[in-house]
């Protein structure tokens, strides 16, 4: 039979790529093409390509490039990635989410920069967060928990207080980094141990208490 966790919360801080966003084709297309550019195993690259910016990416690829030509490629790659929403599509149950999320505390906490994240969430039909920590907002890319920390604190609320929704090991430990319970989504999520896991967002409901008091009800 199916479990339900219950997990109250004030605030959620939603990763975008692969946790509301399903964007797996862009992101392979780019940087395998990228990847052989610079004569690297597309297969190998792509098990590391989630959840950072891309220059973080590249200098994990490439640890004795120059970091500045790491930041020149990005600058490319996020234009590429921008121009380029073909397969871009809604994680399941995220427009449903995203609805019933509406009026309660919630930014978005993403490794795109704003131009990209206006682009995927318009191609997913997805509501942009009015709060929102982009890839120009922060000195750090994920697993740095320097986001998280401040969507909180854009939000009012302590760590203690919010939840994460991510797909990647870097987020998932940037998130935990940050002192904040995270929920996995996907199947990149489960090797790096959330505090809970679902496949997609169907599996995710928020209800309110007569209170007021708010809490995730998980079904997995």
């Amino acid at each position: 039979m199916p479990s339900t966790t219950v997990l109250p919360f004030k605030a959620l801080l939603l990763d975008m790529d692969g946790t509301l966003v399903n964007s797996d084709a862009v992101v392979e297309r780019c940087w395998r093409e990228w990847a052989v550019e610079h004569g690297l195993d597309p297969v190998e690259a792509l098990k590391v390509v989630h959840g950072r910016q891309g220059y973080a990416t590249m200098a994990v690829l490439l640890p004795d490039r120059p970091m500045e030509l790491n930041h020149a490629d990005n600058k490319v790659m996020l234009a590429r990635e921008t121009a380029d929403t073909d397969g871009v599509v809604p994680v399941p149950g995220a427009p449903a989410f995203m609805a019933a999320l509406a009026n309660l505390p919630h930014a978005l906490v993403t490794s795109a920069d704003e131009k990209l994240a206006q682009a995927r969430m318009t191609a997913a039909a997805l509501p942009m967060p009015k709060v929102r920590v982009t890839a120009e907002l922060v000195g750090a890319s994920k697993p740095d928990p320097e986001g998280f920390l401040k969507g909180a604190a854009e939000l009012g609320f302590d760590a203690a207080d919010c939840i994460v929704f991510e797909d990647s090991g870097a987020g998932i430990a940037a998130g935990r980094a940050a002192g904040m319970r995270v929920l996995g989504i996907g199947p990149r999520a489960g090797a790096h141990d959330p505090t809970a896991l679902v496949a997609d967002l169907t599996q995710v409901r928020i209800e309110t208490a007569p209170d007021g008091t708010t809490a995730l009800h998980i079904t997995a």
